[in-house]
């Protein structure tokens, strides 16, 4: 007998640790996430723009330390806060947004410091081109809000391309930088 409840107790506690590492879905929040992007005008200043309709989705285990993420980002979307500019970012020059309507970026491994994802790296479709490209998590956490009552995990992300590497060459003999910084701030609600 006692062994029995010893093994029935062996199998729950078990059990339980799986259920705990079960990964749960996560649904971007628009209204609290953003992707920008920074290139440098002749020295002078700074362009930056950002994407007004992005989704996507993301998996997380946070006790086994994994995730996965998949965020479309519609290139016709487009804001730089100026019409011209706009259509001009929109037009085969730089982002092709009539070829090309969607980025893409798509990622299964999570690095983690501690309980905080440190860093999600992943492939970012541009311009029909797939490069390799790491998010460096500038902060990350998760909350029980308050207003939705369910859980939000989210962060401040951050890297830097060669947007040559993705066929955007525009400028570039003209003395425009290739490297582009991307920010992203996403939150995600626990479905």
């Amino acid at each position: 007998m006692r062994k029995s409840l010893f093994g029935l107790a062996v199998a729950a506690t078990l059990a339980s640790g799986l259920t705990h590492a079960e990964s749960a879905s996560y649904g971007i929040d628009p209204t609290h996430t953003f992707v920008t992007f920074e290139i440098g005008h002749f020295g002078a200043s700074v362009n930056r723009g950002r994407f007004d309709k992005k989704e996507g989705s993301i998996q997380f285990d946070r006790a086994g330390k994994a995730g996965k993420v998949e965020i479309s980002i519609d290139t016709t979307s487009i804001n730089s806060g100026t019409a011209a500019f706009d259509k001009h970012l929109q037009s085969a020059d730089l982002f092709d947004a009539a070829k090309f309507p969607a980025i893409k970026f798509v990622s299964d491994k999570f690095v983690f410091n501690g309980d905080k994802v440190a860093e999600v790296s992943g492939n970012l479709t541009l311009l029909g081109k797939t490069q390799a490209v790491t998010l460096k998590a500038n902060q990350f956490a998760c909350y029980q809000s308050p207003m939705l009552k369910r859980e939000v995990c989210g962060g401040d992300f951050e890297a830097t391309i060669d947007r040559t590497a993705f066929g955007m060459n525009y400028g570039v003999d003209w003395g425009f930088p290739k490297n582009v910084r991307l920010v992203i701030q996403v939150e995600a609600v626990k479905q």
